[in-house]
């Protein structure tokens, strides 16, 4: 299953965000048949430096992909898929319309395929993220990474009060919509920071959470500044749940679309009870 996968992505020139992010998680991810389908190219317009997405000027949007990765989703027979993009800030929109045809081409080609979208902030244009609302995907998310005091070092270009407004509005927009974010622990946060982002977070409405240990890419990205204890990953899930959050995952090797069809169904029955 994972050879045939890979080879089905390279033949169609699909990429997934499990191999561009070398995602620890994609072996056990492709044998089940699963991934996080990365929509308009694999050339990013932002310098993350805890991201392994290459830096480079992004080709055109191609009005074909959200048809072509639709079909493919039905041929490949899923029956939950995670869809996200590099950040094209060169856009008008940030990339939106182009989330928004995916998730209606799904529609259109799988019928009750569940869809997740993972968002970028598009520059806080809310125009832009209510075009995506407005496409009812079943989870949007959208993660904070990081607590604000790291901002400057790890997320430059990024703001943290836009990201928690992204959750925020995307609940204005669309209340129905379940919201998600992720944390990466190891970087430097104290403790009392990762308490607050997570008021922060439920503050806004965001319904699930994950935490996973960040790991450096490469010695040309930010370093490791510590490996978090299962232990205390149990602590900060079990602090989550108990604050409100309707889903969490936490563990050394958690990503943000780890296992996102089991944790969109536990938020969605904790949400309708």
């Amino acid at each position: 299953m994972i050879n045939a996968l890979e080879h089905e992505f390279d033949h169609l020139k699909i990429h997934t965000i499990c191999r561009e992010a070398l995602c620890l998680n994609q072996g056990e991810c492709f044998s089940k048949g699963l991934a996080t389908f990365l929509i308009l190219g694999n050339n990013c317009t932002r310098s993350c430096t805890f991201c392994n997405v290459r830096h480079d000027t992004p080709l055109p949007s191609d009005p074909d992909e959200p048809t072509r990765l639709a079909k493919e989703i039905k041929k490949l027979g899923l029956e939950f898929t995670v869809i996200t993009s590099v950040t094209r800030d060169d856009l008008p929109d940030g990339s939106a319309g182009q989330f928004a045809e995916t998730i209606l081409a799904i529609r259109k080609y799988c019928l009750g395929v569940g869809v997740e979208v993972l968002i970028p902030d598009f520059l806080g244009d809310g125009q832009a993220l209510k075009r995506i609302t407005d496409a009812a995907p079943e989870v949007l998310n959208h993660n904070v990474e990081t607590v604000p005091r790291l901002y400057p070092s790890v997320r430059s270009q990024a703001d943290y009060r836009r990201s928690l407004d992204v959750i925020r509005k995307a609940k204005i927009y669309n209340p129905r919509l379940l919201t998600k974010s992720g944390i990466m622990l190891g970087l430097g946060e104290r403790r009392e920071e990762i308490r607050q982002v997570l008021h922060n977070l439920l503050a806004q409405g965001c319904d699930i959470l994950t935490l996973g240990q960040y790991l450096s890419p490469s010695d040309r990205h930010f370093p490791v500044f510590e490996y978090i204890s299962s232990k205390v990953f149990e602590e900060y899930a079990a602090i989550a749940l108990e604050v409100g959050f309707a889903s969490v995952s936490a563990g050394l090797f958690i990503r943000s679309s780890y296992m996102a069809k089991e944790h969109y169904e536990e938020a969605r029955a904790y949400r309708l009870n």
